[in-house]
């Protein structure tokens, strides 16, 4: 039996015991232990701390060193939560936490996003091949005016008042936060549902991109798509992660059985897509207003600017953000 083996087999009954006090503490509150109880809970979250850097020494199993990780992170949170005011625990999590994770799931990332782009690919060469697939492919919304008109009617429109705009941003966060979780919990089904609505999401968008460009209106496309589409395209591809995220889970789980590798990575999984709220938050707002502005009210140039700037800061808080800190 090699050492490695023999490593998880003795430390597993601690790690589970970690699992379960912080089942309770995550769902009760560290109220519900009692001293004894939370006592126990600081002497594993020190075990199971050498147990993850032994782990990754010895060259253990990478999801064994995935799940360690996890349960001393879970740990760390619950430890220092009690250190500040519940604002400074949330801000910590959107300013931290949630890009490591995102980060941590860069191999998830990845896939969903080539799901949705792969979707993208395919309409945009289905629209390049026969033009007139378009009225299959782009929504019945679309598909009731061509390009030409629509440019027509936009440009020189006087933007929405206040009141229209917010309720035309509510309306479009509501749908993507369908979207989301449609996308989400569709990882249930071994992540088949998740590609599913990943490919035929992107789809449309490029299908319409290559029809408002055969039609010589890409500048419009573009200024009126990427102002919003940058960060609701992001957030649907963190929603798609999360879903595969959940399909590891069920068909990758490890030496955990499949059902404590559904809860652990559903609950990672529930935290991208919760994290990610206020990503679909600015991109509905975006949407409901600065993307629904046309010249001359607001110059192409100045929009692509915008998304631009958008998508920078977007992108560096997830890359960047809490690599500073332990």
């Amino acid at each position: 039996m090699s050492d490695a083996f023999r490593f998880v087999r003795e430390r597993t009954p601690a790690w589970e015991e970690l699992e379960r006090l912080l089942v309770t503490i995550e769902s009760r509150g560290a109220r519900a232990l009692d001293v004894a109880g939370a006592r126990r809970f600081g002497k594993l979250y020190r075990a199971v701390s050498a147990d993850l850097v032994r782990a990754r020494a010895e060259g253990v199993d990478p999801a064994v060193v995935d799940h360690l990780n996890e349960l001393v992170a879970r740990s760390y949170a619950q430890v220092h939560s009690g250190s500040g005011a519940p604002r400074t625990s949330m801000f910590a999590f959107f300013a931290l936490e949630l890009p490591r994770l995102v980060r941590a799931e860069w191999r998830a990332m990845a896939l969903s996003a080539a799901l949705l782009f792969g979707g993208v690919l395919m309409g945009a060469g289905a629209v390049l091949i026969d033009p007139s697939v378009t009225g299959v492919l782009i929504p019945e919304a679309h598909a009731e005016t061509t390009p030409d008109e629509r440019v027509a009617r936009d440009e020189g429109r006087a933007p929405r008042r206040g009141d229209e705009a917010a309720q035309f941003s509510t309306f479009l966060f509501t749908h993507n936060i369908q979207v989301t979780f449609l996308v989400f919990a569709l990882g249930i089904t071994l992540g088949v549902g998740t590609a599913a609505v990943l490919v035929t999401n992107g789809i449309p968008l490029g299908a319409l991109a290559v029809q408002y460009h055969l039609a010589g209106h890409g500048l419009f496309f573009w200024a009126w798509i990427l102002p919003h589409g940058i960060p609701e395209l992001t957030q649907i591809v963190v929603a798609g992660a999360a879903g595969l995220v959940i399909a590891r889970g069920v068909v990758l789980p490890g030496r955990r059985t499949r059902g404590d590798a559904l809860r652990s990575e559903a609950r990672r999984a529930a935290r991208l897509v919760i994290g990610g709220m206020p990503i679909l938050v600015l991109a509905g707002v975006i949407e409901g207003t600065i993307s629904q502005m046309h010249e001359p009210a607001m110059p192409y140039a100045a929009k692509l600017v915008f998304a631009a700037v958008v998508g920078i800061a977007l992108f560096a808080w997830l890359l960047r953000a809490g690599r500073d800190r332990a």
